[in-house]
């Protein structure tokens, strides 16, 4: 079964951290991007989620949001764990990142 509470690191060097898990599906944590486009000093930022029947199921989906605090952006993931016969856990995830715009007229280019 997979567990999402603890260190996670990917493959271009970013790291999160997952705190416990409460009864409901819900966790918190804190993401540490190792990529980003700006060249303020990256800070690691708060993340919230949910993880779908998390003690039901061996591959739950999830989801989590990050609330950069470096730029005027907030991104969301989407995922699902997997755990291999040797029992190594990695998550596949898909994000959307949406930065602030200042017109309307420029909502095109916001969401990468």
């Amino acid at each position: 079964q997979c567990d999402l509470q603890g260190l996670w690191r990917n493959e271009l060097g970013s790291n999160m951290t997952i705190l416990a898990m409460n009864t409901a599906g819900t966790f918190s944590g804190s993401y540490h991007t190792a990529v980003a486009a700006t060249s303020k000093q990256i800070l690691v930022s708060p993340l919230q989620g949910v993880q779908q029947h998390p003690s039901a199921k061996r591959h739950p989906t999830f989801s989590f949001t990050v609330l950069w605090q470096f730029s005027d952006s907030t991104t969301a993931f989407v995922g699902q764990c997997f755990v291999d016969h040797r029992g190594k856990e990695t998550l596949e995830t898909t994000w959307l990142l949406r930065e602030e715009v200042l017109s309307h007229k420029d909502t095109w280019k916001a969401t990468r």
